[in-house]
């Protein structure tokens, strides 16, 4: 096979990750959960802004679809939630890797915390073997304590924490608020599975991140499952020893890449020039194909930093900037407000990287990529504005003044539905 160049390896991980241009039909729920099959997990955030992180994440790749898919798929035992990358909605075919052993459990130590506060894990175990599935909210706080973050009440750390073992599950999400559950009763066929070893585990987490990322160093494969670096290199090795995996070689890298035998059609179509092509689109900051800084300032050359927890005076780009993929490239990034009551998506700032110039074509992909916007953002109509005296900070002038009518349509996008 020829070396890989640096463009074959972007449009391969690009495609893997479902973010190609390739057609399709218009979005199913079927979709929804073949996209998060592909994907292996979809990281689940409360922020806000524009919509949260799991709907947000399946937009960019699906287009407009129905948000109660992704509910209803939980509630019919599809899905799962559990710790991953993060809190995770998972397939629930997945159930026993994350049953051998989770890094969860290894950070937080939860049976020390339930074993000195047996009383409290009692309560809750018995409240919800008698009323079944239960919220946080349902325990009121009695220590006169706020609730805060930072600052939960003792039942609240022992659903947690009881989640965390596996005793409970997730039943539902209902205004994204968590219903727990025994086990036994979301999941009756869980004790039932096969039973997979913490090096069978972690051999098939390392698999699911190359197969996601298409060609990937070593070195980036930790952080999609948020593994430790020993038990990566530990799988790696078995899984070599055991061929289930291949390396090729690509232009720039001290060493060979790792690929997943499935993709090694595409893998070489790349090689003699069929690269796969990017959707333009916008991604959430728990996209996983940048959450990742680390890799996508490497492949991508793109410093991409999440500002939402800095204060204001030290942002940037703004409170929940989300990069901009276009022919295969981060160009930039749309710093966002969704109106709901009004109906109205707001570009409040548009940053491009230096030397990007704006064109027609770029400016006609971005108005039609923000129409409609992720669901939940609007109701009846959707409204894209820009104001003026905020837009394109950091593009150069000289392209923009040979194209005037894309500045004007840069500057204020206005689409009706």
């Amino acid at each position: 096979m020829k070396t890989l160049s640096q463009d074959a390896v972007r449009g391969l991980m690009i495609a893997a990750q479902g973010l190609d241009d390739a057609s399709q039909p218009p979005a199913t729920q079927q979709a929804v959960r073949s996209t998060i099959r592909q994907i292996h997990m979809l990281q689940i955030d409360s922020i806000n802004v524009v919509a949260r992180a799991p709907y947000f994440v399946l937009w960019s790749r699906l287009g407009d679809y129905d948000a109660n898919w992704l509910d209803a798929l939980l509630e019919a035992g599809a899905l799962f939630e559990y710790w991953s990358n993060a809190n995770c909605f998972l397939p629930i075919e997945d159930y026993p890797l994350y049953r051998a052993g989770s890094r969860i459990v290894e950070e937080k130590n939860p049976n020390k915390w339930l074993d000195e506060h047996a009383t409290v894990v009692e309560k809750v175990v018995n409240h919800i073997r008698t009323y079944g599935e239960t919220r946080s909210a349902d325990f009121q706080r009695t220590d006169g304590q706020k609730g805060t973050w930072w600052n939960w009440k003792d039942e609240q750390i022992a659903l947690e924490y009881l989640y965390f073992l596996g005793e409970l599950m997730v039943r539902k999400r209902h205004n994204f608020q968590r219903y727990f559950d025994l086990r036994e009763r979301v999941f009756p066929d869980a004790d039932k599975l096969p039973k997979v070893s913490f090096e069978e585990a972690h051999d098939q987490f390392v698999l699911y991140t190359i197969q996601a990322l298409g060609v990937t160093k070593a070195e980036w494969i930790p952080h999609y499952f948020r593994l430790k670096k020993a038990w990566v290199n530990a799988a790696l090795k078995r899984l070599e020893k055991q061929d289930r995996l291949m390396t090729v070689a690509v232009e720039g890298w001290e060493k060979p890449g790792y690929i997943h035998p499935d993709k090694l059609k595409q893998v070489e179509a790349a090689a003699a020039g069929e690269i796969p092509h990017s959707k333009t689109t916008l991604l959430s900051p728990f996209d996983p194909l940048v959450w990742d800084t680390r890799r996508i300032g490497d492949l991508f050359s793109f410093d991409y930093t999440i500002e939402f927890y800095f204060p204001a005076s030290k942002r940037i780009y703004g409170y929940y900037s989300l990069p901009i993929l276009y022919h295969n490239r981060l160009i930039g990034r749309l710093d966002p407000k969704a109106h709901r009551k009004e109906g109205i998506f707001e570009v409040k700032a548009l940053h491009l990287e230096m030397g990007m110039i704006v064109d027609d074509a770029l400016s006609l992909r971005l108005k039609v990529r923000c129409k409609p916007a992720p669901r939940g953002t609007r109701r009846r109509k959707s409204l894209c504005v820009m104001p003026p005296n905020q837009a394109l900070p950091n593009v150069s002038r000289t392209n923009l003044q040979n194209r005037g009518w894309a500045k004007r349509e840069m500057q204020r996008w206005v689409t009706k539905t």
